[in-house]
């Protein structure tokens, strides 16, 4: 969030975008379903849920997006408004997104390596930010202004909210560039396989056979066995006989 002493030099709907709760339930919709607050408009500065979004359709819309219980927005989005060159990104549902403000931590020390410049948090070299609100008041608290550093963006590309965009909040942070993919993600990066979707296409299948052929379903789900002999067949259907006292001495 941008402090309260530089958000003179701050453009209005910057100074919102840092400051605004997304994900609240929309007082105009709380009977609707789907009614968190999960877009914001830059032209009116305020956040809107997927209800109030008809009447913003013209406008520039940003989608929100939730990580961690943290927002954060594409960072294709995020370059088309301002620099965001050296705030570390993260990769998630196959798309790079960074954070809109800076995360609470617990460590109370500072170690060797790399941190963020504004609020000490652990980075990965070469970031120096870990949100985009650091990265301003960084600049604010240096250059003392944001010229150059925010774009003209006339036009901002909404096609609709997307699926997936609500991620789970166990999500594992994966830096941008790994070949792994978080736990919230729908595919597999690197060639590996999605369990979900095979263990899907696997009772698909299953069902569309029984469905087809009961009979000739079975039969080709028994294992494949080799016949039974004629000795097997005899060393299964022999009883033992009487047993044997051994004799007394």
């Amino acid at each position: 969030m941008v402090s309260c002493s530089s958000s003179s030099h701050v453009p209005r709907w910057l100074e919102v975008l840092l400051s605004e709760k997304f994900y609240n339930a929309c007082i105009i919709h709380e009977e609707a379903k789907k009614n968190e607050k999960n877009v914001y408009c830059l032209d009116c500065c305020v956040s809107l849920c997927p209800h109030c979004l008809p009447p913003h359709r013209s406008h520039r819309l940003l989608q929100i997006r939730r990580y961690v219980y943290h927002d954060v927005i594409k960072l294709d989005d995020a370059t088309k408004l301002i620099d965001c060159a050296l705030v570390q990104s993260y990769t998630t549902n196959s798309a790079k997104v960074v954070f809109l403000n800076q995360r609470a931590q617990t460590r109370s020390f500072r170690g060797s390596g790399n941190f963020c410049n504004t609020c000490d948090r652990s980075l990965q070299e070469p970031y120096q930010f870990c949100s985009i609100s650091c990265k301003i008041n960084y600049i604010l608290r240096t250059k003392g202004g944001l010229s150059g550093y925010l774009f003209e963006c006339n036009y901002l590309p909404f096609s609709g909210l997307e699926d997936g965009s609500i991620m789970t909040p166990d999500s594992v942070l994966e830096p941008a560039g790994s070949n792994r993919t978080s736990s919230g993600s729908g595919g597999c990066a690197g060639g590996g396989v999605d369990v979900r979707a095979f263990a899907c296409t696997a009772t698909t299948e299953v069902v569309r056979k029984k469905r087809s052929g009961g009979a000739a379903f079975r039969g080709a789900c028994r294992p494949a066995c080799s016949p039974v002999s004629e000795i097997s067949v005899g060393l299964m259907n022999r009883r033992k006989g009487t047993p044997q006292r051994a004799p007394l001495y």
